[in-house]
């Protein structure tokens, strides 16, 4: 059974750094594109980041350019999202989602995406 899971979210303070992860089971993460999501109460789902899965070829959204890091590692079937110098409102629920029809130049924007994970939680204190 193919599953897609997050994990790595937490409390960090302003300017404190967290290192998400996404991992593959039961499918190769590496056939797809990548995206990170997040989502916060009362506002719409942000992509932030994908990666190519031809390539690592990477797209970020204009908020978190500069701050996040998304990267894969084929061996362990995880996509990673470093994200440095985190601001209160980055505070959200992250997700990812998996689809090798995902175009990373375009975000990697679908309707509908073959993987998809609960999420992880990341709260940026002020």
């Amino acid at each position: 059974q193919a599953q897609l899971s997050e994990s790595g979210g937490g409390l960090v303070r302003p300017g404190g750094s967290l290192k998400l992860s996404c991992g593959g089971s039961g499918f190769t993460l590496g056939y797809n594109a990548v995206v990170w999501f997040r989502q916060a109460p009362g506002k719409e789902r942000e992509a932030v980041s994908c990666i190519s899965g031809i390539d690592d070829r990477t797209r970020y959204a204009e908020s978190v350019k500069g701050r996040f890091t998304i990267s894969k590692d084929q061996a362990k079937n995880t996509v990673y999202l470093q994200m440095d110098s985190l601001q209160p409102e980055d505070t959200a629920t992250y997700y990812c989602a998996a689809d090798p029809q995902a175009i990373v130049e375009n975000m990697c924007r679908l309707y509908e995406y073959d993987y998809w994970g609960q999420g992880t939680q990341v709260t940026v204190s002020s």
